[in-house]
């Protein structure tokens, strides 16, 4: 019932999908019993606080630092920086419980009171490290709600994209010549949905759990259905967890789909087991 919840919230147009709920719908794997709706209604009650102590009169930058002072001071969120890859910071759930996550979630939730305080804030799918930015008259103000909402100078960004691009690339190009309109552009609902998942894939992948990387994968191809990769990797995942059925679909289907892909012997390898497995079920 959850991913079919989760299916119709990422069906809609863009515009329409709920990006709270959505993600609060994912959270449902390892916490089935989760209320949505409470964690929903707690949002809009986070937001009434901090509307009510907000005069009408502020412009985008005063209402920036009420925001910043509500959620970090008042409130007492902060960026996880003492167990980071912890998958409790993914859940949006838990971020509003524990009062603490990593840069995507904190961003989301920012986000999401921000449109509720006449902030239109936008998540910013930033090499390594989510963002937030908002438009002003003199130009685009970026602010990383990991680290109490604080703006992001030229500087910062410039670094930040140094350390993440290829090696062989940063050597010979100076930081002040680094290019940042393309990192800063408005990421979509989905492919901020689409973060939040491979976050939790490779999360799951590294502690090893496949049933919690099937939960992830399943919503990954709600999320992006043409994506090959993980219709790929989902059958190794149900291959690894001995749904031969579900494995040789998902894997026929990507070699039908990628008929020039690098890795397509292996996978007709896996194909020809996988075939070999399922008639010993009939």
């Amino acid at each position: 019932m959850s991913l079919e919840r989760f299916a119709l919230a990422v069906r809609r147009e863009e515009r329409d999908i709920d990006l709270a709920q959505a993600c609060l719908l994912i959270a449902q794997d390892p916490y089935p019993t989760l209320d949505v709706g409470r964690y929903m209604d707690e949002i809009e009650r986070m937001a009434l606080r901090l509307r009510a102590d907000m005069p009408e009169t502020l412009d985008l930058e005063e209402r920036i630092v009420a925001l910043n002072e509500f959620l970090y001071g008042e409130l007492g969120y902060r960026g996880n920086t003492r167990d980071y890859y912890d998958p409790r910071n993914s859940y949006l759930n838990e971020v509003i419980d524990r009062k603490t996550g990593i840069p995507i979630t904190l961003s989301i939730l920012y986000m999401e009171l921000g449109r509720r305080i006449g902030l239109p804030l936008e998540g910013v799918s930033f090499p390594g490290h989510f963002l937030v930015r908002l438009k002003l008259r003199g130009g685009v103000l970026v602010l990383d709600p990991f680290s109490g909402g604080a703006p992001q100078s030229e500087d910062d960004l410039r670094k930040r994209v140094k350390r993440v691009i290829p090696d062989g690339v940063a050597d010979d190009l100076p930081a002040a010549e680094l290019p940042l309109d393309q990192f800063l552009e408005a990421a979509t609902n989905r492919q901020i949905l689409s973060r939040v998942l491979r976050n939790l894939k490779g999360i799951y992948r590294e502690i090893d759990k496949p049933e919690r990387m099937l939960d992830v994968l399943n919503r990954m191809l709600l999320v992006t259905p043409d994506a090959s990769a993980e219709l790929r990797e989902r059958g190794l995942v149900y291959h690894r967890l001995e749904c031969y059925r579900a494995a040789l679909k998902d894997l026929s289907d990507y070699a039908e789909r990628e008929p020039d892909a690098p890795d397509l012997d292996e996978v007709r390898g896996k194909l020809f087991e996988l075939s070999a497995l399922c008639a010993r079920l009939n």
